[in-house]
């Protein structure tokens, strides 16, 4: 996908639409099959380096610069923490204890987290009094979801809510950048790049300060349980690999691909189609199972998102710009 092309395409907008909610949607199934062999920090670690090196590789071969300036990766780092290395991080640590099925649910929090970042960080902007009845519908899903009025059938809460705050976390930084790098025009791969660049600077010292914890000591980063793998001893690495390459790496340009061809409003209906693909791999794929309750959540939650993403009609859309590009809550993956 070019970056400042403008002749038509050859690939039309809306079949790399239905790319990107595959590739986002499926990251849930890639991290479960990783966990077989692999810890979720390594999970984590290797899905930002692998991603960064496809990034910074295209992005240096298309004659692409990085952004300069102090006070621009100060911010940059804040985004590669809420963008990168808290959120890949928390989502292979969920599914330790949920299934990867309901991890994808909690990516349905971006949205709601959206619009209460939006109050918190972006001064003058005011949440219309339909999108903020919907994050309260919203809340209510996620309650619905947890079951506290049981002990029995409601899923592990601390897995869950480390779901819920990895899917937040999109909310937050996409909105940071907005409010802190929207007017920085860095053009092309260069703000993925750097963001990808700035989350593998920020993993590094969490992954060594975890192995030092380990018994295994340092070896725990490069540690590989073939057993645990199964008939197929390296199906794990090779999906949190394709997670890093594919689903972190190209993924970024189908995004810009997208809000360019279709606008910030359409690209922002990513959101609520992910966890719908990965409901639909965890349980065709990996046999998973979700209560009664916890669809009707499921339902609740993806309906206050989609009314969340509905945005005015009268906001221009035929001309992306770089602060329409980041304005579009992302996930999971």
């Amino acid at each position: 996908g070019g970056s400042g092309v403008k002749a038509q395409p050859r690939v039309p907008w809306q079949v790399k639409y239905l790319a990107l909610v595959l590739i986002w949607g499926s990251s849930f199934l890639l991290m479960k099959v990783g966990l077989e062999a692999m810890s979720p920090v390594q999970i984590s670690a290797l899905r930002i380096l692998s991603g960064a090196v496809v990034l910074l590789g295209l992005h240096l071969a298309g004659g692409g610069r990085l952004p300069t300036g102090a006070r621009v990766w100060c911010h940059l780092f804040v985004c590669g923490f809420f963008l990168g290395a808290l959120p890949f991080t928390l989502f292979a640590m969920s599914e330790t204890r949920i299934s990867s099925a309901l991890a994808g649910i909690g990516n349905a929090a971006t949205p709601i987290a959206t619009v209460l970042a939006t109050l918190a960080i972006l001064p003058g902007e005011r949440a219309t009094g339909r999108r903020l009845v919907a994050v309260g519908v919203g809340f209510l899903g996620v309650i619905t979801i947890m079951q506290p009025w049981t002990a029995t059938d409601r899923p592990d809460l601390v897995g869950f809510s480390m779901a819920l705050i990895g899917g937040a976390s999109y909310g937050v930084g996409w909105t940071y950048n907005r409010r802190f790098l929207s007017g920085v025009d860095l053009g092309g791969l260069s703000q993925p790049t750097a963001t990808l660049l700035t989350a593998l600077v920020l993993i590094v010292p969490f992954v060594i300060t975890w192995a030092l914890v380990q018994p295994e000591g340092l070896a725990a980063i490069w540690a590989y349980d073939t057993a645990g793998a199964g008939d197929w001893p390296w199906l794990p690495l090779l999906c949190v690999l394709v997670l890093g390459v594919v689903g972190t790496g190209f993924a970024y340009m189908l995004q810009f691909d997208v809000v360019r061809g279709a606008g910030p409003v359409i690209g922002s209906t990513i959101t609520y189609l992910i966890p719908v693909v990965s409901v639909l791999l965890g349980v065709l794929v990996l046999g998973e199972h979700l209560g009664r309750w916890q669809l009707v959540g499921f339902a609740i939650v993806l309906g206050a998102a989609f009314v969340i993403n509905q945005r005015p009609a009268s906001r221009p859309t035929t001309h992306a710009t770089a602060s329409d590009v980041v304005e579009v809550p992302t996930t999971a993956r």
